[in-house]
Parts: C-alpha cells; sequence; structure tokens
C-alpha cells in the first residue's frame, strides 16, 4: 500500500514559502544595489503603516546593509497613534525633517504611487512599494512590489520578510508590528487572512504587553470628547436606519474621522457608515462597511474620482482626502453623502 499523500494544506504552505524567499532575495537585490533608503508611509498615518514603515527599515538596514529612515507626512493626532511613538520611542521622522536627496532609494509602504496620499520630497519615483491594499497599475512599474496582499495589514507583509530573513525584531518593533496587525484587522475580527493570524502568533511571545497596554488605553484631549460630542448630535440615519452620514465640520485632527465612521458602523442593523471632515482646507472622507456585497475602496474611489484628491481602501473600509477649493465643507460633504450608493 503507497503511504498517504501530504495534506494539501502543508504542500501550499511550503509552495507559499518558496516564493517568500524568492520576493525576500528580490527584494534584497533592489535594495543592495543603493546607499540611503526611504520608507514613506501615506499621510497622517496609522499604526500599521507606522509599524511597517518601522519594519522595513529595519529588514534593510539588517538584511541589505542599507541606511534605512522611515519617515511621514502630514501629523500623527490620534490618541492611540501618538501613544505608540511616544511609548515606543520609534525610529520615524516627519518627512520635513529628513533631506530627501540624501536617500537614492524611494520606498513606500501601506499605500502606492498612483494613490499621491503621501508626501514624497524627493525626486525619484518610489522603487520599492508594499501594500496590502488593491494592486495599482504604476506599482506594477517600480523595481520591487508586493501589493494587494492576501494581507488584512501591511504590517503582516512586512513581518513574513522578516521571518524569511530569519530577523527577530526586538520588544519595541515586534509591539509596534503586532499593534498594527491587531488594529488594521480590528483584533483578527474583519478581513483577516491565514498569514494575519499566523504573524500574529509569531510576534506575540516578543511584545512588551505594558506598553502594548499603554498604546491601547491612552489619555485622550478635551476635544476628542467634543468631536464624538458633535459626531452623535450630527448623525443622521438613511435608508430605513441602514446606512448613517455624518459631517463633522471643521475637526481638531484627521483621524478623528475614520475613527468616527468606524465607531457608528457598529451601530445594529446598520450596512455602512460615511464620516467627513475638514482640516487645513481639505475634507477627509470615510466610509465604512458591513456589507460585503459591497467593495469600500472600489465605491470611494469611484464617488470621488470627480472630485479630485486621493482615495484608497479596500473591502470593508475606505477614505479619501479631497481639496474643498471654492466649495465649502458642508457642501462638498453633502454631495459626496448623495453620490454614495444606497
Amino acid at each position: 500500500m503507497s503511504p498517504p499523500s501530504p495534506p494539501a494544506q502543508r504542500l501550499e504552505t511550503a509552495e507559499s514559502d518558496h516564493q517568500l524567499r524568492f520576493r525576500l532575495r528580490k527584494l534584497l537585490s533592489v535594495a543592495r544595489s543603493h546607499k540611503r533608503a526611504i520608507v514613506l508611509t501615506h499621510d497622517n498615518p496609522d499604526p500599521d503603516a507606522v509599524a511597517s514603515a518601522c519594519g522595513l527599515a529595519f529588514l534593510l538596514e539588517h538584511g541589505a546593509h542599507v541606511h534605512a529612515q522611515a519617515a511621514y507626512g502630514g501629523i500623527i493626532g490620534r490618541a492611540e497613534n501618538k501613544a505608540l511613538l511616544k511609548v515606543l520611542h520609534l525610529p520615524i521622522q516627519p518627512v520635513g525633517r529628513v533631506e530627501a536627496s540624501q536617500f537614492d532609494l524611494v520606498c513606500l509602504v501601506d499605500t502606492q504611487p498612483e494613490v499621491g496620499n503621501y508626501s514624497l520630497a524627493a525626486r525619484s519615483a518610489p522603487e520599492l512599494v508594499i501594500d496590502h491594499h488593491p494592486a495599482r497599475p504604476a506599482s506594477l512599474l517600480s523595481a520591487f512590489h508586493d501589493v494587494g496582499g492576501p494581507a488584512g495589514a501591511t504590517s503582516t507583509l512586512v513581518t513574513q520578510y522578516l521571518r524569511a530573513a530569519r530577523l527577530v525584531p526586538g520588544p519595541t518593533l515586534a509591539t509596534a508590528l503586532f499593534y498594527g496587525i491587531k488594529s488594521d484587522t480590528r483584533d483578527l475580527g474583519r478581513e483577516v487572512e491565514g498569514a494575519d493570524v499566523d504573524c500574529y502568533n509569531w510576534l506575540f511571545p516578543h511584545v512588551d504587553k505594558q506598553a502594548l497596554s499603554r498604546i491601547e488605553h491612552p489619555q485622550v484631549p478635551a476635544r476628542y470628547f467634543a468631536a464624538y460630542h458633535t459626531a452623535y448630535e450630527r448623525a443622521r440615519l438613511h435608508g430605513n436606519g441602514q446606512a448613517c452620514v455624518v459631517d463633522l465640520g471643521e475637526v481638531y485632527v484627521p483621524e478623528i474621522v475614520p475613527e468616527v465612521a468606524e465607531r457608528l458602523v457598529s451601530l445594529e442593523g446598520l450596512r455602512w457608515s460615511l464620516a467627513t471632515g475638514a482640516y487645513k482646507g481639505e475634507l477627509y472622507l470615510s466610509l465604512r462597511l458591513n456589507d460585503r456585497r459591497v467593495n469600500a475602496g472600489k465605491v470611494v474611489r469611484e464617488v470621488c474620482s470627480a472630485f479630485g484628491g486621493s482615495a484608497g481602501g479596500h473591502g470593508a473600509m475606505a477614505g479619501a482626502r479631497i481639496p474643498l477649493d471654492d466649495r465649502t465643507q458642508e457642501q462638498l460633504a453633502q454631495e459626496l453623502a448623495r453620490s454614495t450608493p444606497p
């Protein structure tokens, strides 16, 4: 009698490990032809973007022996995001403090060239792009790209490369990557893939648990509660209670917009929530869905294409940043709400 065939799952794992090692070799090969790298996130980065930027910089430093600096545009204003940097002292800098001419390799994480929601203060086009969001055509022209997943967080993709390179992150970076996966997948409860679970479990023993608690339960300013008071007062239900729309007006930090959308979508019976808020001459929009039949990223890109600006996202969550120009925030928010599908 012939021996039983190996489980299909083991064959798939071996194949995926081989592909991952192949991609790692290509990534490091691209990096080694350069001397200094800047790793950029999207503007106003969330924990997943911050963690994956620091993780990729670590990989480039120790795997390719290339000096790498993680950087971001915009601000980090949400309490948890500020705590992430404050508690962990992560090696990431505002892009305005970085001299872009010193770098000969531009990398993007958690965003892509075509999206345009990052502050690229450099002449060179991105040569290395890692992002779990759906692939954009411009990304495929880069020297190395890993876009589209399958993964629920860019931190998962970066962690996979660290594992393949046999680089174990210290407690600071491990905590950041763990929280990046945790926050972007809503603690493995939203759009989670097997890779997310695997990396989440691999990182957990290396996490600084006390630091993680301080990040997840930060103190918040009085303006935070005022913003939620405004949100609850202005929120309106549509479509027999299946949709919720709120315009927050002028906000003190852009991150409050997706946070409000995330909170409102938990209302019982709701299919989707849409939140908007103005910040420094731009309107920020955030869409959250409970309906798996609809792709939030596709909806936002289609709705916002007529308004300019940048838009991105995936299955259950998406956002956009649109110039107000001559329109008031109320006018633009109303136009966007009317354009959103029922």
